[in-house]
């Protein structure tokens, strides 16, 4: 397509959408959840279909050289369909908050007023990789009421297309307009340029994907935007805590899988316990090949760790086999930079520091993190209730992994994205995050004096 071509057919999609979204704002919950349940059959029923597609972008990711976690994100596993159909299924399940009234109180002058939950109307969603994010937005936008325009990233285009294909099949078998959800056919980026400045048919945007992309999005947008950046999260293994518990957890908050904005990317130790601990989640992470890059006290904590095993088990070995030598498992051990304390490594790499304790643990989250997910394990409550009241981020966790900021797992059915914004929509955004709020009043014939 040419410039001329792309603005006629990102403004046809625009126009489509406008037009959708007056059809899907007055539509029953029963008919949106058929078309809920509809999508999880289809789904199912289309595994192989959708893997044969799916292969196809992977294929071209390998060739293109791209990084193994970005590669990982382009999987469509029997799993992860499976994830994406229970999904679409919870949110059938779920009451419809659309058209429902709270607040409602009755004023001095005898009306009754109160808000309205709608929903937004149109949005665009931007999205790299991952294409199950696909039905996400897909089943996000149907249960919430509104169109959306749906641009994957060109790596994912024929998964994408095959998953759009389903969607629309469901909208139709649900009698619904199936431009309620349209996913842009083509690669070029000029459509994203255009999308993002069409107040006249998009009421917002939501991009997910790199810290450049949104970057982008957010300085050339004409409408709103709800984003999140990076997900540099933190785990704080508190001084007192369950030692072997927060092992188990520090482990898979960073190793449960690299590449989801939710891993653990920096581990906070405070000072009383790092003797204990350090050394055994260093044990585990070393065996799977996870750099850890250490301040000062952590460095020379592992490092003179590591000494004395390798010499405890050169000497067992020794003692086997006589004049032989013996090599430790090897520490991936390196100095930290400021700039790791920023870092969103989506790798197996994690930054390690030693703090005092819960202040300045709170302190360091503050002013490093992204603002995304941060625990704290601990014993103690009173370190706990503080960590949840001063730590500035869209979701605050106690005794448990980072890995579970995420629309599914929160009950919300699914998510569009993480917001680190502070208004609207905060955290993962689900059905709510796509609504708006419009007051209603009723009276009975009063007038204002």
């Amino acid at each position: 397509m040419n410039a001329i071509n792309i603005s006629d057919y990102t403004l046809t999609l625009g126009s489509q959408a406008k037009q959708a979204s007056a059809f899907m704002a007055k539509a029953p919950a029963a008919i949106k959840n058929k078309a809920q349940r509809r999508l999880a059959e289809l789904l199912r029923t289309h595994v192989e279909a959708l893997q044969i597609e799916n292969a196809k972008d992977i294929e071209r990711a390998v060739a293109a050289g791209l990084a193994a976690p970005m590669v990982d994100r382009l999987k469509l596993t029997p799993k992860v369909i499976e994830t994406c159909a229970q999904g679409c299924e919870q949110l059938a399940a779920m009451a419809d908050v659309i058209g429902e009234i709270i607040g409602m109180r009755e004023q001095p002058s005898g009306i009754r007023v109160g808000q309205m939950r709608v929903p937004i109307g149109v949005f665009g969603m931007i999205f790299e990789s991952r294409p199950n994010v696909t039905i996400e937005a897909a089943s996000l936008s149907i249960k919430s009421g509104n169109a959306c325009i749906l641009r994957g990233g060109s790596e994912a285009i024929d998964s994408n297309k095959a998953l759009a294909k389903l969607v629309q099949q469901a909208l139709l078998d649900a009698g619904l307009p199936e431009n309620a959800v349209q996913l842009v056919q083509v690669t070029d980026r000029e459509v994203v340029g255009q999308l993002i400045t069409m107040p006249q048919y998009v009421d917002v945007i939501i991009p997910r994907g790199g810290k450049g992309l949104i970057e982008r999005i957010s300085r050339n947008a004409k409408v709103p935007v709800i984003k999140h950046l990076d997900g540099n999260c933190h785990t704080y293994v508190d001084d007192p805590c369950d030692v072997a518990q927060a092992v188990k957890v520090a482990d898979n908050a960073k190793t449960n899988k690299y590449s989801p904005c939710n891993a653990t990317e920096s581990l906070l130790v405070a000072r009383g316990v790092a003797h204990e601990f350090l050394p055994q989640i260093a044990s585990i992470y070393a065996s799977k090949g996870v750099e850890m890059r250490c301040c000062p006290e952590a460095h020379g904590l592992l490092q003179s760790y590591m000494k004395n095993r390798a010499l405890a088990l050169m000497q067992q070995a020794q003692a086997a086999i006589n004049n032989q030598s013996f090599e430790s498992p090897a520490f991936h051990l390196v100095p930290a930079t400021e700039a790791d304390w920023f870092e969103e490594y989506l790798a197996p790499i994690i930054s390690i520091r030693i703090v005092d304790g819960v202040d300045q643990a709170i302190a360091h989250i503050n002013q490093y993190s992204s603002h995304h997910t941060d625990a704290i394990l601990t014993r103690d409550h009173v370190h706990a209730q503080q960590f949840l009241r001063e730590v500035d981020s869209a979701s605050v966790m106690v005794n448990t992994s980072t890995r579970f900021a995420d629309g599914f797992e929160y009950g919300l059915g699914a998510e569009i994205g993480i917001s680190t914004d502070k208004f609207h929509a905060r955290g993962p955004v689900g059905i709510e995050g796509l609504t708006s709020l419009k007051y209603v009043v009723l009276g009975q014939g009063e007038v204002r004096q």
